[in-house]
């Protein structure tokens, strides 16, 4: 690995990983998650019966306490054997940044299977979860 880079946790995993220095990232989300209300449940999943919220509602959350404290959140999806995997950075204007990456089957192998998955990996991979 270079030596920009740590694993974080206790067993090695190349999913979780940061810069060598956290502690204006650590500060900055800090404050941003204290500022983080909930996403608004807006849309209606009729075969829980339970309300959710979307990717916009999550982003529309989380957006302005990241932007305030110098956080931004970048994406990259990939296909993988199973489904869809999505990596999510956090980084700070210092330079200092966090990653992680979650996995999300595909029930279908076709384009709304693989993007409905693409969308819960994303929405479940926000910083902060915005409490969705």
């Amino acid at each position: 690995m270079p030596d920009t880079m740590i694993e974080l946790g206790t067993k090695p995993s190349p999913e979780a990983e940061g810069s060598l220095e956290l502690d204006k990232l650590a500060a900055a989300l800090a404050k941003a998650q204290s500022e983080i209300e909930g996403a608004v449940k807006d849309k209606s999943n009729p075969a829980f019966r339970s309300k959710y919220a979307d990717l916009g509602a999550v982003w529309d959350a989380i957006r302005e306490p990241l932007t305030k404290n110098q956080l931004s959140v970048v994406q990259f999806p990939r296909r993988t054997a199973t489904g869809v995997a999505v990596r999510t950075m956090l980084l700070h204007s210092s330079g200092q940044w966090l990653a992680g990456e979650m996995e999300v089957p595909c029930s279908k192998q076709d384009a709304h299977g693989v993007g409905s998955a693409t969308t819960y990996a994303r929405r479940f991979s926000q910083i902060g979860r915005a409490h969705v």
